[in-house]
């Protein structure tokens, strides 16, 4: 949503373990996210590699005091209702702690959990998104999202240049130079037809099934029950919400 002029592309967390300061400075401001697999746990709520380096590499990283680092977080709101997106206010705190400016905290209003880690004060830490109950919601949610970050300062006040990117508005357009990393902990991708070894997650609810491939690393979403699509994973599993 930023652009390819503005943002890198994304960075896979585990693919930059041992040289994460150096990585994060390359950019003067980071949009970070995380999925939440270690539901109820007090820490390390992620399951990802961001667990690795939480409390051990990034805990003396005070060269980023005064970054702006924008949160957001992936989950089910309705079969995790009490738990929904923890591991998102771990990532905020641990940045937090750095001496970052948090940007990007959003309403709750129009979701569907019932607890969250992830609140500070009355409303998210960051952007959360639900695709197994929301998915309709999604594309809305990340414009306004990314229009609100824009207005918040994210691309003012570089120090590193990269070509200029038109922002559209209906004021006059605002030539704006800056770099922007996106770091993201797993990637979210349909796998080929015949493709094993994916667990599905039913949601009887939105008749929607959650695939999740080994150790988490990948997902998906898919209409219907798991057994219409039985070519995919070896094994499943059905909840209700």
């Amino acid at each position: 949503e930023f652009g390819d002029d503005v943002a890198s592309s994304p960075i896979e967390i585990d693919e930059i373990q041992g040289s994460v300061a150096a990585e994060f400075a390359k950019y003067d401001a980071l949009v970070v996210g995380t999925p939440t697999w270690n539901t109820g746990a007090d820490t390390e709520r992620s399951g990802t590699g961001w667990d690795e380096i939480y409390y051990g590499e990034m805990a003396e990283m005070a060269e980023l005091g005064g970054k702006k680092v924008a949160v957001f977080g992936l989950g089910d709101s309705v079969s995790y209702s009490e738990n929904y997106a923890d591991a998102s206010g771990e990532l905020h705190d641990v940045f937090e702690s750095l001496g970052c400016s948090m940007l990007g905290y959003t309403g709750t209003d129009g979701y569907l959990h019932e607890e969250s880690k992830a609140i500070r004060g009355d409303k998210f830490c960051g952007l959360l998104l639900d695709a197994v109950n929301q998915e309709e919601l999604t594309e809305e949610r990340v414009q306004n999202w990314v229009a609100a970050l824009i207005d918040e300062g994210i691309l003012a006040g570089a120090s590193t240049a990269a070509p200029a990117v038109s922002v559209q508005s209906s004021t006059p357009v605002l030539q704006i130079e800056t770099e922007l990393s996106v770091v993201e902990p797993v990637a979210v991708l349909q796998p080929e037809a015949k493709e094993e070894g994916f667990v599905g997650h039913y949601n009887s609810l939105t008749d929607k099934t959650w695939w999740v491939g080994e150790e988490g690393r990948k997902s998906f979403v898919t209409t219907g029950p798991p057994e219409m699509h039985t070519t995919l994973t070896k094994t499943n599993t059905r909840m209700s919400p």
